[in-house]
């Protein structure tokens, strides 16, 4: 994701002022990310009560695999466009995905129990308030982090697609805690971020493009949320 804006006008609010627009911008973010989550475990609640969607879904390998590119393909697009998409759009198309998601991640409430899919949300929950309170409140820089945790997600997600055809078990357990610590430091990553260019752009005096990246930033800590919710659902989860 790359916001692009222009540093040839600026505006210098107080201090005070700043903190509380940014504050405002921060309640819209988190906001946002909630109503995402709402929507896919709504959708994702009503698919597992559904004999016919669930058929139409995981009965069909074309229609399963279909749904998984789909939302690789929207996230991307809404990272690419988020400069030319209205702030009216990209929302949309984030709650889109978010309900798309739902779709796929039927198969938590139809793999774990309820009482076990509540403790993952609990401890996620938790965990991601923790990490999300130290980026936005560090003075330490996380830019290198963030270059080493993407290389990092990136060897998860090989490592992920090898023990696919492995199927070792220990293997699965490696990659599970390692699934956690990296999610646990892309949300701290991602909240240090989006409070630094949410800030750029307020002191630019581009209340739109303000808007662009609370977006952009819902996206990202809903997707650090969901990852982290499952990864810990591996670990605590109980099976049916």
């Amino acid at each position: 994701m790359s916001i692009q804006y222009n540093h040839s006008e600026t505006y210098r609010p107080t201090e005070s002022q700043l903190a509380s627009a940014l504050a405002t911008a921060m309640t819209r973010v988190y906001g946002l990310m909630a109503v995402g989550l709402a929507l896919t475990a709504i959708v994702a609640w009503i698919t597992a009560h559904s004999a016919t969607i669930l058929q139409l879904i995981f009965g069909n390998t074309i229609v399963f695999w279909g749904l998984l590119i789909g939302e690789l393909v929207l996230v991307i697009a809404i990272g690419r466009a988020i400069n030319k998409l209205s702030p009216t759009a990209a929302t949309a198309l984030f709650l889109f995905y978010a309900a798309l998601n739902g779709l796929t991640l039927a198969a938590v409430f139809l793999v774990y129990t309820l009482s076990s899919i509540a403790l993952a949300f609990v401890a996620t929950s938790s965990l991601f308030a923790a990490m999300s309170i130290i980026g936005y409140t560090t003075k330490r820089d996380m830019s290198k982090m963030g270059g080493f945790l993407l290389m990092a997600l990136i060897g998860l997600i090989i490592a992920s697609v090898v023990n696919f055809f492995l199927a070792s078990s220990a293997l699965e357990w490696v990659l599970t805690y390692a699934g956690i610590a990296i999610f646990l430091g892309l949300t701290v990553y991602h909240t240090q971020r989006i409070k630094q260019g949410t800030a750029a752009m307020l002191l630019s005096g581009q209340p739109e493009m303000v808007n662009r990246v609370a977006i952009m930033g819902a996206l990202s800590l809903y997707l650090d949320f969901i990852n982290l919710f499952l990864y810990l659902l591996r670990l605590i989860g109980r099976r049916r």
